[in-house]
């Protein structure tokens, strides 16, 4: 009895959690299209329109083609970190796990790993918590990746503070402003003084917080992602590990590149206004799942910074975000029935 009201409480939990991740995506949808007019909405309309004319689906055919690429290349990388664990691995199965991965993080966020892992696990004989931990590096690696991708955008886009107002100063006057007043009335020190305390108080209580479940995940978050950073210098040969992992990172800026063209209002835009996009609309993907509503709505976002009408800026960032869906949804597909007529290791 207890055992079946368990299975009952993990399948509500679940359905749950869908509503939640799913409730998330349509929010941001509502929030993108709500306050849109009927003209609006014909540029929208007008606007994702452009990728049906010309040479268009060469470029968005392009986009598909590098992305997937891109996985193959996530697929070589997974590969060598198994390696020194002492498992020759199909480069096949492997890149059918990574997509069946993607596919099923689109409905529930972070399955996917775990779906991952058992792929390898029943069609390669690799241990669960041995491909477990390739994927915690591989975690940990993308994302100082992302921090460095994000910073650099930051960086090339300072110009912007001295165009953006709040009221009638700058926002970079409006920041100086800030961190000058803080400075002043000691907030800065205070809070400076608030981190080191928390640390000290951390260390010396460690023995109560480490008994309490949520403080041994975060613990166990942090401790997995130095763990996993480390154990690059196992791999035999290091730089290709390296290569392989900015050559992913590129693929993906190109995707982008790519979706740019298909649209005449944005392919004469800078390489500087592609890698921004690229790099703050990676940000959707982390809020909701697959990046539904959040990614379109952050394209729209930055790209009306540049200029661009935001409705037309909406268009090309939901017309981005098919393309990248569909790649998942195709290559997903196919790598399950693909896994269908492949062999299991004895």
């Amino acid at each position: 009895m207890e055992q079946s009201t368990n299975k009952f409480g993990e399948i509500v939990k679940k359905i749950l959690k869908f509503i939640l991740f799913f409730g998330i995506g349509a929010f941001f949808i509502w929030l993108s299209v709500r306050k849109l007019s009927p003209d609006d909405v014909e540029n929208l309309k007008e606007s994702a329109a452009q990728v049906t004319r010309g040479s268009a689906w060469i470029f968005l055919f392009l986009a598909f083609l590098v992305g997937a690429i891109s996985n193959y290349i996530r697929a070589l990388r997974n590969r060598q970190l198994l390696q020194p664990l002492g498992y020759e691995t199909r480069t096949s199965m492997v890149f059918y796990s990574v997509m069946v991965m993607y596919l099923a993080n689109y409905a529930f966020p972070r399955l996917g790993e775990v779906l991952r892992c058992t792929f390898l696990q029943r069609y390669e004989k690799v241990p669960f918590e041995k491909s477990l931990g390739t994927v915690v590096t591989e975690r940990a690696v993308d994302l100082i990746c992302l921090i460095i991708v994000f910073i650099s955008a930051f960086a090339i886009n300072t110009g912007l503070l001295d165009t953006l107002k709040i009221g009638d100063v700058t926002l970079r006057e409006s920041m100086n402003a800030k961190f000058s007043g803080m400075a002043h009335n000691y907030t800065m020190f205070i809070l400076i003084g608030a981190i080191v305390a928390f640390i000290v108080i951390a260390v010396l209580t460690k023995k109560w917080w480490s008994k309490i479940n949520f403080f041994v995940k975060i613990k166990n978050f942090f401790v997995g992602i130095w763990q996993g950073l480390v154990s690059i210098k196992d791999l035999k040969n290091p730089g290709l590990f390296l290569v392989y992992t900015v050559s992913i990172w590129i693929l993906w800026i190109f995707e982008t590149v790519f979706c740019f063209q298909a649209f005449d209002f944005l392919s004469g835009m800078s390489f500087t206004v592609m890698f921004s996009v690229f790099a703050i609309g990676n940000l959707g993907f982390l809020i909701g799942p697959g990046g539904i509503g959040a990614y379109p709505l952050i394209v729209a976002a930055m790209l009306v910074l540049y200029g661009v009408d935001y409705s037309a800026g909406l268009a090309a960032g939901w017309i981005g975000w098919g393309v990248q869906t569909l790649q998942v949804l195709v290559l997903g597909v196919f790598s399950l029935i693909a896994t269908s007529f492949v062999k299991r290791k004895e």
